[in-house]
């Protein structure tokens, strides 16, 4: 089961290419740039290689790119593979991808896998640091801040997920995790410093690292003077015992094992105590 990666994910353990204890992500290519004989032929690899397809994108994906990806599972008439879009700014993304590449080696089922990524969204703080809001449609900004985005030098930190806030660096403090967590940093200038250092203490996190900015962070914000960060759950152990805890059930639609309120493969809901059917009955 592969996952599509962010360009510029960050990696857990650091090291040489290829030593990290979990899979490889797979990237789909865009339209553009690859044919659709090409993307069948790559995504039925994938299906016999590793039996089902978890695949997460940005909800903000261009319609070509999106409509690419359901026009590949509906030929391949595959229901082993999931289509999750995300509301996460990029390099939060690309934490979550990690994150479900990390849980893929463990025992759990690919559905439970899918219906995780909903879970562990939950646990990630991500925003940047901009230079400008003028442009910024991801996030409410006050008119205030747009007038303030004008004056030189202007600075401001925006969390988007998973509560919006919005503050001017220096007049104003982002509230955080309430439980340990690394920091991702991605960017460079005074405004990575910032996210490292003051962002990082204000969080009381326990590591910082630093990686490429994702390639679509730039229009995702509304501008290229930004760093993004995201402070997530570091640990396979604890991401675990967080998806472990979680009631399992089958869906009553394509009956994958799946864990909170819906499907991850076919996105059923998961029925109200009052319409479940009573243990080995049908009455």
């Amino acid at each position: 089961m592969l996952l599509p990666a962010i360009e510029g994910s960050p990696n857990s353990r650091p090291g040489p290419a290829g030593s990290e204890p979990y899979p490889p992500a797979a990237v789909l290519a865009s339209p553009g740039e690859q044919s659709l004989d090409a993307a069948l032929g790559e995504t039925h690899r994938l299906l016999e290689q590793h039996g089902h397809v978890v695949a997460l994108y940005p909800d903000s994906l261009p319609d070509a790119h999106r409509r690419r990806l359901h026009t590949v599972r509906s030929i391949l008439e595959s229901d082993r593979i999931t289509l999750i879009p995300s509301a996460l700014p990029p390099l939060g993304l690309a934490v979550l991808v990690r994150q479900l590449r990390q849980l893929s080696v463990c025992d759990f089922s690919p559905g439970v896998l899918a219906s995780a990524a909903r879970l562990l969204a939950h646990y990630i703080h991500a925003g940047a640091v901009l230079n400008s809001v003028t442009r910024l449609d991801r996030v409410p900004v006050a008119l205030k801040a747009h007038a303030r985005s004008w004056l030189p030098g202007s600075q401001f930190a925006v969390l988007a997920h998973p509560v919006p806030q919005l503050v001017r660096v220096g007049t104003g403090e982002l509230e955080g995790p309430d439980y340990s967590c690394h920091l991702v940093v991605a960017g460079d200038g005074a405004t990575s410093s910032w996210a490292a250092g003051t962002l990082a203490a204000l969080w009381q996190v326990n590591g910082v690292q630093e990686c490429p900015l994702p390639g679509y962070s730039a229009p995702w914000w509304g501008t290229a003077k930004l760093t993004e960060f995201a402070a997530y759950l570091p640990d396979l152990s604890v991401l675990y015992q967080l998806v472990a805890s979680v009631r399992r059930e089958s869906c009553r639609w394509c009956g994958m094992e799946l864990i909170g309120d819906r499907c991850g493969f076919c996105a059923s809901p998961v029925p109200g105590p009052e319409l479940r059917l009573p243990a080995g009955g049908t009455s």
